[in-house]
């Protein structure tokens, strides 16, 4: 349910202001995968932040998590999810759906405003508070995901580079990130970068 005193938006503050923020991708290709997140995070027409870490390694730096939205809210599911992650011995695609499950029927869980990409050396999925956990389709030989403001010309740079290049997954996401970030003025190029190795 939407407060309306905020515009009707989760992330409408009134008066116009909304916060905005993030480009958030995660590419897969051969044996690596790669996850990237820029720093800005923005409130109306005012950047606040350069610098914020919207990835995060759980279970033992085996699953790559990332998020837009609210943080506070991330962190919640960031939580919640690396307790699913232990309770199903780091199964992911079955830790994702109880995550999601939860999400959506919890009363409390249901008003985090947030979306999530998590990821480890074999599967790929975006969650949110619907109830969605969509693995993404095979690109050329690998797996695309974004989530945020930029996260459509991510996919856009990254999908090309995919399908017309021999670029490493680092490359790929590294490239797709400065791009979308030239072009979304809610992303800038202050990226981290993680990277899952092969076991």
């Amino acid at each position: 349910m939407v407060d309306k005193a905020f515009g009707g938006h989760p992330l409408d503050l009134g008066d116009g202001r909304r916060v905005r923020s993030t480009t958030v991708l995660c590419v897969k290709r051969g044996d690596a995968v790669v996850m990237a997140a820029d720093g800005q995070v923005t409130l109306g027409a005012t950047v606040m932040k350069h610098s914020a870490k919207k990835i995060r390694r759980l279970y033992n730096e085996k699953i790559l998590a990332g998020f837009a939205g609210s943080t506070a809210d991330a962190f919640s599911l960031f939580t919640r999810f690396e307790s699913k992650l232990e309770q199903y011995g780091g199964n992911l695609g079955r830790s994702a759906v109880e995550l999601a499950k939860d999400w959506r029927t919890d009363k409390l869980l249901r008003q985090l405003q947030a979306l999530l990409i998590v990821a480890d050396n074999k599967q790929m999925f975006l969650l949110s508070g619907d109830g969605d956990v969509i693995e993404p389709d095979a690109v050329s030989d690998g797996m695309i995901a974004t989530i945020g403001s930029g996260g459509s010309y991510a996919l856009a740079a990254a999908t090309a580079l995919m399908e017309n290049t021999s670029f490493s997954a680092r490359e790929i996401v590294e490239r797709s990130m400065k791009i979308a970030a030239e072009i979304c003025i809610y992303s800038n190029q202050s990226i981290m970068v993680e990277e899952l190795k092969a076991e």
